[in-house]
């Protein structure tokens, strides 16, 4: 299984220096689509998407965790502030519940 990043340059360019590809994406919108094509892909199980541009299309990935097998998981960007994720209020979405 392959991991793949989407998110501003930085925040891609770091992972690359790991060794994960990634695709830099400036919008929420243009950062859907590719996160779409990525979970398409049979290979990728993995994406890691910056939180800045996950904000606004939340509710868009919530829906595409359920329908997908690949994990899609957003990480702080770079200089973001520590926020608090309620997991159990996800999950209930994803589970439709």
């Amino acid at each position: 299984m392959k991991i793949f990043t989407v998110g501003s340059k930085s925040f891609v360019t770091s992972f690359q220096l790991a060794g994960v590809p990634g695709i830099i994406s400036e919008t929420p919108q243009n950062a859907l689509d590719e996160i779409k094509k990525l979970t398409d892909d049979s290979d990728v199980g993995l994406v890691l998407v910056s939180d800045d541009i996950t904000e606004p299309i939340n509710d868009e990935l919530t829906a595409l965790r359920a329908k997908k097998s690949t994990l899609v998981f957003a990480l702080p960007a770079t200089g973001s502030e520590k926020t608090e994720v309620d997991y159990r209020v996800m999950l209930k979405k994803i589970l439709g519940v």
